[in-house]
């Protein structure tokens, strides 16, 4: 796999920006959007089937 060649410190700086770009951004708006989507289907649930009962 290794070719000896030096890496490519445009390629380095590429790859932190994307890794950054990932943690910082679609983490949090991938996680609102999967607890929203939650919340949605419980209270479209409650919605039909009325509230939870004992």
């Amino acid at each position: 796999m290794e070719t000896g060649e030096p890496p490519d410190p445009q390629r380095k700086q590429e790859e932190l920006r994307s890794f950054l770009f990932l943690t910082a951004v679609m983490v949090p708006v991938l996680s609102v959007i999967i607890v929203a989507g939650y919340g949605f289907i419980v209270w479209m649930t409650q919605l039909i089937s009325g509230p939870p009962s004992h």
